[in-house]
């Protein structure tokens, strides 16, 4: 990995982190185009560049982050399903991440979920964060637990299952991003707990590659989550549904003539 292949990737992982299309897939086509050798540190790289994008939900947002305790309580309440089905399926997560076919398959099946959302969940009651109990919050964590079927798309999970609960399509997109912050948080800390517990140990260079990318990160996705938050205001999940059913159409289409494509 050299620093052209950082700057790409960061940019991908700040587009699509907060967006409804998968950033695994993406990072997928874009390694394997690259020719990215998926190596220990290339795959702690993929996910420990989300700290960039984690802090730029905290500065954008910062206000809710001081607002009140209860608050911190329904993140870390919409939290513990993922929590709890990362550790007890752990092992299953990391063999579906090495299917670059699951990818392409779940990103066209999603595409085809989010042409009908809009019409789906069109009555919203629930206007903002503060409005939603705990109850709730706990129904939107299960959600994303079908994000660890890589192409499923973390944001597109919690902002369908927040709608599925009667939020606005901004107040459910918001809730997606408050709780990416422990989320991602979490599977950071555990990615690097596990190069740590392999044996590894960062070169000066790597270092510099993970800092690069995780400033990149970070001003893409504010940009992001800016545009994301006003073109979802007004024309809703429609595009994004057609992108993901094109992106899934090249990744099956792909392996099935024969090209291999490196998961990450």
């Amino acid at each position: 990995m050299n620093i052209i292949h950082v700057i790409i990737l960061a940019i991908i992982e700040g587009i699509t982190e907060f967006l409804p299309v998968s950033s695994t897939g993406h990072m997928i086509v874009a390694s394997s185009l690259m020719g990215i050798a998926a190596d220990p540190f290339v795959k702690l790289f993929t996910i420990a560049i989300q700290l960039g994008a984690i802090l730029s939900v905290v500065v954008l947002y910062y206000k809710r982050f001081l607002q009140s305790v209860n608050f911190y309580v329904k993140l870390l309440v919409a939290f513990i399903p993922a929590a709890i089905f990362g550790v007890l399926f752990s092992k299953k997560i990391d063999a579906l991440l090495e299917s670059a076919l699951t990818v392409g398959i779940t990103l066209f099946v999603g595409g085809i979920i989010l042409l009908f959302v809009d019409k789906w969940f069109n009555k919203p009651t629930v206007k903002a964060e503060k409005d939603i109990n705990y109850f709730t919050a706990l129904k939107i964590g299960f959600f994303q637990c079908l994000a660890m079927i890589p192409g499923t798309s973390r944001s597109a999970a919690t902002i369908v299952g927040g709608m599925s609960q009667k939020l606005t399509r901004t107040a459910a997109a918001e809730f997606s991003f408050f709780l990416a912050v422990p989320t991602m948080f979490a599977a950071t800390a555990k990615k690097l707990y596990d190069f740590h517990k392999e044996g590894h140990i960062f070169t000066g260079e790597e270092i510099k590659l993970l800092a690069i990318g995780n400033v990149i990160a970070f001003i893409v996705a504010m940009l992001a989550i800016k545009t994301f938050i006003t073109f979802l205001e007004r024309k809703g999940f429609v595009i994004f549904g057609w992108y993901r059913i094109v992106v899934g159409a090249v990744i099956i289409g792909l392996i099935l003539t024969g090209h291999q494509l490196q998961t990450i």
